[in-house]
């Protein structure tokens, strides 16, 4: 408890340290007057922006795992289903799975029939 007191008081009195210094001596430069130095305001608003951006990235990357863990679910419950199907196969019983697709018959060859040509008739002995 003591300890507790003792960081708080030197942390009070280096904050006051600092308002003294910027507020009457002018050793850090404080354009708004506010007793806070432009350096700090400055650092604080980058770490603001950093940790938005953070926040935002963290966001969208729960997002994804949520949703790739609701079709991990989805095809956990497939599995237990078809594990299911596999001991009642087992057992002898009928099948419930997906039916396999039907094995289609093979083409039937074409024959090609390959045109005979037309034999031309003789000509006729021309008459003189």
């Amino acid at each position: 408890m003591k300890t507790i007191l003792i960081i708080l008081a030197i942390a009070a009195v280096v904050a006051g340290g600092v308002y003294i210094a910027t507020k009457f001596f002018k050793k850090f430069k404080d354009e708004d007057n506010d007793g806070i130095p432009d350096v700090i305001e400055d650092k604080v608003e980058e770490v603001k922006v950093k940790a938005k951006k953070t926040v935002n990235t963290v966001k969208t990357r729960a997002k994804r795992v949520k949703e790739e863990l609701g079709d991990v679910s989805d095809t956990l419950r497939d599995v237990v289903d078809q594990s299911k199907d596999v001991v009642n196969a087992a057992k002898g019983g009928a099948r419930k799975g997906r039916k396999p697709a039907a094995t289609k018959k093979p083409a039937a060859k074409k024959t090609t029939t390959a045109k005979k040509p037309v034999a031309k008739k003789p000509a006729a002995p021309k008459k003189k």
